[in-house]
């Protein structure tokens, strides 16, 4: 390593690949910085409920620095997490691993046997995340399970694994999972607010595990801070090091932009951050070598999310944690029971009643005719107080395959369609599902209104655009997630997913990343 440089790595995001990078890297001796551009959220910080905008909602041109950003493309609508912590700030705890037709499949198919490689990193991070199979049923998930009984499925219903605390409610005690290095903890107490922050210490988000033992290993973590350019020193192939430009996030006026120097760059910025940056660096020329593959192959998990409403005051769907019960209806996908905490009633106002069509004229015209016979089931849903506790979300996944690809645009990246089936909402199984749980609790079926009117996916799982390949032609990284073209640059977060899992993506980044680090040498 050059002497004159003032890191080993720089690590630029916190979310899992950022987190395990952090802590492996350090581990191996190296002198490590994580650069994240969201704000650093602990216990109390969290907004109380998502009507807490400017706590919940990541939107700097207005003053919202939370943990959650919504970004509205032509072909989807992306939900990410933002913050010290990245996805596991938001994300709702559950750690399934993907069915063997994704380790067979997409653009890394064949390269290697990925579900035996995977298999003992799978395993490690589980136990990092403190992986517990959720303990309690509430209503939300008695919904399903009736769903389940219905379709014939209820063999297949089961409680996922989650990363969550369970312990006892209202009790603090010192670290239960790394032998007292960790912080202390307190019981989870299933008020469902795991995607608004967890107020109680349960939730075992990346600041909890990762993070906080790179800390005590050394590692420094400068939240608030955007990287603009990331440049190679010297050699053009990054060998003797690169630049790293980066200016303040959450102030207003001044950017206060500053330049620090690294041997090595893992990008974790998710697949908004990182494609973003791979795709200015190409396109301004300070990595021209980059693969054209950038941008490409990017995947929505292929979901729908459906909201269904009761009027039933005797259910309160808003108990438990925030995936508590999964099964899978048919073999291409599964569907997992969703809440928020009481008093996150956001979601009313963005969604509209559930219609199905070929073209937004078709689906218009169902919506007007739902106005005309069932007007108050749509007009009065934006007036029930209690929406959280009347309100079951629905995530359907599948593993079949579908891409898009992200392009740099003149001020943002845009979307465009690739030669492939383009992502849908409209996926029949989906609506089967809806209706049935509609059944079960006297509910109305609602979903987003960009999804209905536009016809593009809302997606908590965007992944994809820095795939892994054999060369540089077909991929943007290499097996062991080095970037094609330059020495020392790694990407790992869910853009390097290169094939589509069709179920909650944490727990495989998480994996990913430590086979990855797991390949560097100690220093």
């Amino acid at each position: 390593m050059s002497d004159h440089l003032e890191y080993d790595f720089v690590i630029i995001g916190s979310g899992f690949g950022g987190s395990v990078s952090a802590l492996r890297l350090t581990e191996k001796g190296y002198k490590v910085l994580v650069i994240e551009k969201g704000k650093w959220y602990q216990g109390k910080d969290f907004p109380k409920n998502n009507w807490h905008l400017k706590k919940w909602l990541w939107m700097p041109s207005m003053k919202f620095y939370g943990i959650l950003k919504m970004t509205f493309f032509r072909y989807t609508t992306i939900l990410s997490g933002v913050g010290v912590g990245g996805g596991s700030l938001v994300y709702a705890n559950t750690l399934p691993v993907p069915k063997s037709e994704f380790f067979n499949s997409g653009n890394w198919k064949g390269l290697a046997d990925w579900e035996k490689e995977l298999k003992p990193f799978y395993k490690e991070a589980k136990r990092m995340l403190g992986a517990e199979k959720n303990p309690k049923f509430f209503d939300s998930d008695l919904a399903l399970k009736m769903a389940a009984e219905s379709m014939g499925k209820v063999q297949d219903f089961e409680s996922p694994e989650v990363s969550v605390f369970f312990g006892k409610a209202n009790t603090v005690v010192s670290d239960p999972f790394f032998k007292g290095e960790g912080p202390d903890r307190e019981g989870c107490t299933f008020c469902g607010q795991c995607m608004t922050g967890c107020p109680n210490n349960a939730k075992n988000s990346l600041d909890k595990n990762y993070l906080y033992l790179a800390q005590q290993k050394g590692a420094e973590i400068l939240a608030e801070k955007k990287v603009n350019v990331v440049e190679p020193l010297g050699k053009k192939d990054g060998s003797t090091g690169y630049q790293i430009t980066f200016e303040d996030q959450t102030s207003y006026f001044r950017k206060n932009t500053k330049k620090i120097t690294s041997k090595g760059v893992v990008f974790s910025g998710g697949v908004l951050g990182t494609v973003r940056l791979l795709l200015d660096m190409k396109v301004k020329k300070y990595m021209p070598d980059l693969s054209s593959q950038v941008g490409n192959y990017v995947r929505t998990n292929n979901e729908n999310l459906s909201l269904i409403t009761t009027r039933n005051k005797d259910l309160d769907l808003s108990k438990g944690v925030a995936i508590g019960s999964i099964f899978p209806p048919d073999e291409h996908g599964h569907v997992e029971a969703v809440r928020y905490g009481a008093g996150s009633n956001f979601w009313k106002i963005p969604v509209i009643p559930m219609v199905f069509g070929k073209n937004v004229f078709v689906r218009i015209l169902k919506l007007l005719k739902f106005l005309l016979i069932h007007p108050w089931k749509w007009i009065g849903n934006y007036f029930i107080k209690d929406y959280a506790q009347r309100t079951v979300i629905l995530l359907f996944m599948q593993h079949l395959d579908s891409t898009i690809k992200l392009k740099r645009g003149r001020f943002n990246l845009s979307t465009r369609l690739t030669d492939g089936k383009k992502p849908t909402p409209f996926i029949p199984m989906a609506k089967t599902l809806a209706d049935q749980v509609a059944k079960e609790i006297g509910g109305t079926p609602f979903m987003m209104s960009t999804d209905i009117l536009t016809g593009a996916p809302s997606t908590a799982h965007i992944l994809g655009g820095a795939v892994i390949g054999k060369d540089k032609e077909s991929g943007v990284i290499n097996t062991e997630h080095k970037v094609y073209g330059y020495k020392n640059l790694y990407v790992c977060d869910g853009s390097a997913m290169s094939a589509n899992p069709g179920v909650n993506p944490s727990l495989t980044i998480t994996a990913m990343t430590e086979r990855a680090m797991s390949k560097i040498p100690q220093k």
